[in-house]
């Protein structure tokens, strides 16, 4: 559905551009378009392979282990399923620890894992609880340091592009806040309606 959105905004384009004698504004702006988002991925390209670089130095030399296992208490408690497998929730620690360190690309995988964990736990065809859970989590994510904001915003010129931290910080923590208080509301709204 995406693609023919796409492909009908670009011909849109066309047309008005065409239409209003236009046509050589659009194509520049295409040209510099296609400059800047060469020079946008390449700065945060160059951010995500650092920090991931860094998660893997953390994971090779045991820190990573060890804010799983200080996240794993916590983590007990808000996916009461996962709590009995080693497994699923040192896949939930990690997505939930690469979040915090604001690797979204890098927790990605510990996300697809966490979540097939708890859906191979709970067997059911629809989402459980745990798992939408794990969605809110991901979604809101708490970040202690928002490497891709950073990149953008030095990609940008920023002269301090970790300035925003305190912010950054406030609003994770409410919209985390919010987001599981949300969702443990709706799920004993659901399981009244079922009753």
């Amino acid at each position: 559905m995406m693609s023919k959105i796409w492909v009908g905004m670009v011909f849109l384009s066309i047309i008005c551009a065409t239409m209003n004698g236009r046509i050589g504004e659009l194509s520049a702006a295409v040209t510099e378009g296609a400059s800047a988002s060469i020079n946008l991925v390449m700065s945060i390209g160059g951010m995500i392979l650092l920090w991931s670089g860094i998660m893997e130095v953390m994971r090779r030399c045991g820190l990573a282990e060890k804010l799983t296992k200080l996240l794993t208490p916590v983590l007990r408690h808000i996916f009461p399923s996962a709590k009995n497998s080693p497994e699923v929730m040192g896949d939930i620690a990690a997505n939930v620890s690469a979040n915090l360190l604001g690797l979204g690309n890098a927790a990605t995988p510990a996300g697809i894992r966490a979540a097939e964990g708890l859906h191979r736990l709970d067997g059911r065809r629809d989402a459980s609880d745990d798992l939408c859970m794990l969605i809110v989590i991901n979604t809101a994510s708490l970040q202690l340091i928002p490497t891709t904001v950073a990149a953008v915003r030095a990609s940008l010129g920023a002269v301090n592009p970790f300035d925003i931290l305190p912010a950054v910080w406030t609003a994770s923590v409410i919209s985390q806040t919010c987001g599981i208080l949300s969702a443990r509301f709706l799920s004993k709204l659901w399981k009244r309606s079922k009753v």
